[in-house]
C-alpha cells in the first residue's frame, strides 16, 4: 500500500517576488517580501549581496532548493547558448561566466541596450533583428536560473548584431552588386562586447558604434522629416504636365506653385503665373537635384519634383546604410571624394570642398560601370600613352580591323615585345578574341583617349581619373559614357590642385612637365586618399538633402536587400 508524501510547505521568503523581479529591478525586496527580519536584510544589501543572501535564504527555507545546483543551472546555460558563437563563448569564458545583463547591477546596461534597440529605427535599421520586446518578454518571464542564463546569451547576441549593423551596415555590400567594392571594416566581435562590459557609460559606447560623420545625423533627421511628411500626406499633387516655361500660366502652374511650396523652396503665393519667383524656386530646386539650373522645369526637372516622399526615403535609407559601410575608413582631412551619380569630383580639405569639378562616369553596361571603393592617389602622369585594356582590343578593334586593317589607325599595334607591328603584317581575319596575341598603345597626343594627363590611384579595377578629347559631352546632363574610367572636366587645374600642397608654383611644375612632349611622371609626396562613392541623397551643411538618379540601379538593389532584412517605410504614428 502507498505510503502517502507529507506536503512540502512552499517557501515564504521569495512569496509573490518572482526572480524576474528581483533582477530587473535590482531593487527594494523587502517591499516585496512578506516582511521579518531576513527580508529586511535583503532589503538593505545590494546588487552581488542581495543575489547572495536569497540563495542563502533559499537554502534555510523549509522545502527551498539549495544555491549550488541553481548557479550551476546560470553557468552551464550560458556555457551552452555560447558555444555556437566562438567571440561569445571566449567572452564569457574570460569572465567566470559573470552576468554581464541578468544581474540586478546590470540595470545600468540593460536600459542603455533597451534604448538603443529601441532607437534602431532611427538609424533606419530593421528592429526585428533585434526583437527589444521579445528580450523584455522573456525577462519578465524569468523562473530559473537555466532560463536566466539563456536570456544572457540571448541579450548578447542581440547587441552584437546591433553594434555591427549600426557600425559597419546591416548588409554585405559586395554581395548586393558586384560594382560594390567597398572594404567594410566589420569590428571584432569579442572586440565589441569586452569594450561595451568594461565601459564606464554603456549608453555613450552604443551611441559612439555609429558613424560620427555629420552627413549621418543630417541623414537621420531626413528619415524623419519624411516620414512625418509621408504621414501627412505628401507632398500634394503632381504636375501634370510635358513642360513649363516661365510666362505660362493653368492649373499645371498652379500645381508647380503648390508643390515647390510643400518641398520649401517658395514661399506663399496665389500666383497662376510661372513669374520670377517660381523660376527662381525653380533654379533652386534644380540645383539641390543636380540638374541644369535654366529655370524651366522641363520633363527632368518635373520628373525629380513629382518624385514621392516614399522614394526620397529609400534614397536616404540606403545614404545611411551606405554611410555605415564607409564606417572606419579614413577618409583623411584630405581627399578626393568623386560621387558618381552627382557626376562630380571634389577635394575635400578638412571637411570643406577646396576645388570640384564635373566628371564623366561609366556607361550604363554591366561591363562599364564604374566601380565603388577606395584607394590612395600616389601620382599623375602627364602627356600619357594609352594602353588599350584587353577588353576593349578584342571587343571593339578586332572587329573593326577585320572589317578595316587601316581602322584606328591612330592606335598601333604591339607585339609581346612592345614593339610596334605594321598592319599590314597582321592578317586580323585569322584570329578572334581569345587568340589575338597583340596589344594596342597610343601614343601621346592631344587627341589620345587619356587627353594630356591621367591621375593614378593604382587598383585591381584598373580605375583612374584622366583628360580626355571628347569635351563636349560635359555638358550633357547625365555623364555616363566611359568605360568605366573618371574622366575630368577641369583636369589642369585638379593637377594644379593636388601639386599645391607641395609645390611652390604648382601650375608652372605641371606646365613645364607638359611642354616637354614626352611622358612624364610626378609623384604626390604624399599620398592622397581618393573615394569613388555612390550617394543619391548627401545633405549639405544647412541640413537640406540633394537627391540624384540612381543611374545605375544600385540604389534599387540595396533598398530591395535591406527591404528583405526587415527595413520598413514606417509612418510616424500618433
Amino acid at each position: 500500500m502507498p505510503v502517502a508524501r507529507k506536503s512540502r510547505p512552499a517557501p515564504t521568503l521569495l512569496a509573490g517576488l518572482s526572480l524576474a523581479a528581483l533582477l530587473w529591478s535590482g531593487g527594494a525586496v523587502a517591499q516585496a517580501v512578506s516582511g521579518g527580519q531576513i527580508g529586511g536584510q535583503i532589503g538593505a544589501a545590494g546588487g552581488d549581496d542581495r543575489l547572495a543572501m536569497v540563495s542563502t535564504a533559499q537554502m534555510t527555507t523549509p522545502g527551498a532548493r539549495v544555491a549550488a545546483p541553481a548557479l550551476s543551472a546560470f553557468t552551464q546555460a550560458v556555457a551552452e547558448d555560447a558555444a555556437a558563437d566562438p567571440a561569445l563563448a571566449a567572452f564569457y569564458a574570460a569572465r567566470d561566466y559573470r552576468p554581464l545583463w541578468t544581474a540586478p547591477e546590470d540595470a545600468p546596461r540593460r536600459a542603455a541596450l533597451m534604448a538603443a534597440l529601441d532607437g534602431a529605427v532611427n538609424h533606419g535599421l530593421p528592429p526585428g533583428r533585434y526583437d527589444a520586446a521579445g528580450l523584455r518578454g522573456r525577462f519578465a518571464a524569468i523562473a530559473s536560473e537555466r532560463q536566466r542564463g539563456r536570456l544572457e546569451v540571448a541579450m548578447s547576441r542581440a547587441f552584437l548584431t546591433y553594434a555591427q549593423d549600426v557600425s559597419s551596415g546591416v548588409l554585405d555590400a559586395e554581395k548586393v552588386d558586384d560594382g560594390i567594392k567597398r572594404d567594410q571594416h566589420r569590428p571584432d566581435r569579442q572586440a565589441l562586447i569586452t569594450g561595451f562590459a568594461g565601459a564606464e557609460r554603456p549608453d555613450h559606447y552604443l551611441r559612439a558604434l555609429a558613424p560620427d560623420m555629420g552627413q549621418y545625423a543630417r541623414l537621420m533627421k531626413a528619415r524623419l522629416d519624411l516620414l512625418h511628411t509621408i504621414a501627412a500626406g505628401g507632398w500634394g499633387p503632381e504636375v501634370s504636365a510635358r513642360s513649363l516655361s516661365p510666362g505660362d500660366t493653368g492649373a499645371a502652374v498652379v500645381a508647380l506653385r503648390d508643390r515647390l511650396q510643400a518641398l520649401g523652396y517658395l514661399g506663399r503665393s496665389a500666383t497662376a503665373v510661372y513669374d520670377a519667383d517660381i523660376q527662381r524656386a525653380v533654379q533652386e530646386f534644380q540645383r539641390d537635384q543636380g540638374l541644369e539650373p535654366d529655370g524651366v522645369a522641363g520633363e527632368g526637372t518635373l520628373a525629380e519634383i513629382n518624385r514621392s516622399p516614399e522614394d526620397r526615403l529609400e534614397a536616404v535609407l540606403v545614404a545611411l546604410e551606405r554611410m555605415r559601410w564607409m564606417n572606419g575608413t579614413d577618409l583623411g582631412a584630405r581627399h578626393v571624394w568623386v560621387n558618381l551619380p552627382d557626376f562630380t569630383a571634389r577635394i575635400v580639405d578638412h571637411g570643406r570642398t577646396t576645388f570640384e569639378t564635373v566628371v564623366v562616369i561609366g556607361m550604363n553596361r554591366a561591363d562599364r560601370r564604374s566601380p565603388e571603393f577606395s584607394d590612395e592617389m600616389e601620382h599623375m602622369i602627364v602627356n600619357p600613352s594609352w594602353s588599350v585594356p584587353r577588353s576593349i582590343t578584342v571587343k571593339e578593334y578586332l572587329p573593326m580591323m577585320q572589317r578595316n586593317p587601316n581602322a584606328a589607325s591612330h592606335i598601333n599595334v604591339i607585339d609581346r615585345r612592345g614593339r610596334v607591328v605594321p598592319r599590314s603584317a597582321i592578317d586580323f581575319a585569322a584570329y578572334n578574341a581569345r587568340s589575338f596575341p597583340f596589344a594596342m598603345r597610343q601614343p601621346p597626343s592631344r587627341g589620345n583617349a587619356l587627353g594630356l594627363v591621367k591621375f593614378m590611384f593604382p587598383n585591381p579595377y584598373h580605375i583612374y581619373l584622366h583628360d580626355t578629347p571628347s569635351k563636349s559631352l560635359f555638358q550633357r546632363e547625365v555623364r555616363a559614357f566611359s568605360h568605366g574610367c573618371i574622366r575630368v572636366g577641369r583636369p589642369f587645374d585638379l593637377a594644379y590642385a593636388l601639386l599645391a600642397a607641395q609645390s611652390d608654383d604648382p601650375e608652372g611644375e605641371f606646365k613645364r612637365a607638359l611642354n616637354s612632349g614626352g611622358e612624364r611622371k610626378i609623384e604626390l609626396e604624399k599620398p592622397l586618399p581618393v573615394h569613388l562613392v555612390y550617394f543619391t541623397a548627401w545633405p549639405d551643411a544647412r541640413g537640406h538633402v540633394g537627391y540624384r538618379r540612381d543611374i545605375y540601379g544600385r540604389d534599387g538593389r540595396i533598398f530591395e536587400a535591406l527591404r528583405k532584412a526587415g527595413v520598413e517605410l514606417r509612418p510616424v504614428q500618433g
